[in-house]
């Protein structure tokens, strides 16, 4: 293992480390569609809510593309092996120009209906799931700097999601909210063209005529073989439920509640900005057990809902969603870094599928039990919970050896 660390440093400093063609476009892809991601939650928000369908509508168009994307995921996996990562995301994107202009046509010169809210949302659900493995597994393959390059892409994600509801809102303010979804079409028209223009190295398929379960049962088994990655995955789980899932809707509650909606802004601005600090020190540190360091990291994103719970000066609150915000960039950098090049290449989609379905299951569970528990016990009183698993999960990744242990290297 440490010779593969060694010959890892070596090819890391051997070639380009970052700033190729073929990651230039791949890192303005990825810009644009991150921007419009940031943005259109908010023009939804802000849409159907205008149109009178209140906050159970809303709550139902955000629902339509999170079930498709957790229900589907692993056959877009499979079909990123089967047709390649490049032409899964440019027939994503492809399918979400179409969806978001007629979006964009339905603000415009219309008063759209629910249900056509909720089609479109449930279509772009459905392509982001066909797009988002083959994300994780193109890293490897633009970038010879395999860390540097997740840290970078980091810290761009992090300034459009920072950006973004602010530019959203003053669009809205001026031209409404038809335009946001038509910018939003044409930041995916620029990502599809971007991704054609990419030049990349063949991967292995999987055999010819094996049928998509097998596929997928081989995708399984790469996955529950790697014990650091599915300890990380019931982690995840856990903190799906009393912590990721309570911490938006309790925490506006309660923020918004005792001070106000530009407080709140002001919050999660503090958190976005923190992201870009975690994503600026990942860059430079390198640590061996890249994992391990994660982890430690980590601990600063219990102090997010500790403050909220606690009541805390506006300032207060603040730094701590700083401090948290970069300690989950840096521990998410460490984590994309290690599943991109510990496991090979030709089954990067279908783990890369496995881990983020794994991941993100939970939360909806979270966000629907947030509200009910709350009623119950208290809405401080459950954040305070958030931050006790929270300190506890940075614990239970710290003691599990093949998480603490996993050494880092680069891609073969």
């Amino acid at each position: 293992m440490a010779q593969a660390v060694q010959a890892g440093d070596q090819r890391e400093q051997a070639g380009p480390a970052v700033w190729s063609r073929s990651f230039g476009l791949f890192f303005t892809a990825r810009s644009v569609s991150m921007l419009g991601a940031a943005m259109v939650p908010f023009a939804t928000a802000v849409g159907v809510g205008g149109l009178g369908y209140g906050a159970t509508g809303v709550g139902l168009a955000l629902a339509a593309w999170m079930a498709p994307f957790a229900v589907l995921i692993l056959f877009g996996g499979v079909f990123a092996d089967r047709f390649t990562p490049r032409r899964m995301m440019i027939g994503a994107d492809t399918v979400r120009v179409v969806t978001q202009g007629a979006g964009a046509a339905l603000f415009v010169f219309d008063r759209p209906q629910l249900w056509q809210i909720l089609v479109i949302s449930a279509v772009n659900g459905v392509a982001a799931a066909m797009y988002q493995p083959g994300v994780s597994s193109t890293v490897p393959r633009v970038a010879a700097d395999v860390q540097k390059a997740n840290a970078t892409l980091r810290v761009s994600e992090s300034i459009m999601l920072l950006a973004g509801p602010g530019v959203a809102g003053a669009i809205v303010g001026f031209a409404g909210v038809g335009v946001v979804f038509a910018i939003d079409a044409v930041g995916f028209a620029i990502s599809a063209a971007c991704l054609l223009l990419l030049r990349l190295p063949v991967v292995a398929a999987p055999p010819a005529g094996e049928s998509m379960w097998r596929n997928l049962r081989g995708g399984w088994q790469e996955f529950r073989s790697r014990t650091w990655m599915w300890s990380v995955i019931l982690i995840w789980a856990v903190f799906g439920v009393t912590l990721f899932g309570p911490m938006i809707p309790l925490g506006s509650v309660l923020v918004t509640g005792r001070l106000d909606e530009a407080a709140y802004g002001l919050v999660m601005s503090a958190s976005g900005a923190g992201t870009v600090v975690g994503g600026l020190v990942a860059m430079r540190v390198r640590p061996v057990r890249p994992l391990m360091a994660g982890a430690i990291g980590l601990f600063g994103f219990g102090l997010e809902p500790l403050s909220i719970a606690a009541g805390a000066p506006l300032t207060i609150m603040m730094a701590a969603h700083v401090v948290g915000g970069a300690g989950w960039a840096f521990w998410s950098v460490m984590w994309a870094t290690s599943v991109q090049t510990q496991v090979p290449p030709e089954a990067l989609n279908r783990v890369t599928a496995y881990e983020v379905a794994g991941s993100t299951l939970f939360v909806p569970l979270g966000q629907v039990l947030a509200g009910p528990v709350a009623g119950l016990v208290g809405a401080r009183e459950l954040l305070a919970v958030s931050s006790v698993v929270a300190v506890a999960g940075c614990v239970a990744l710290l003691l599990v050896p093949a998480i603490r242990g996993l050494r880092r290297v680069a891609p073969a």
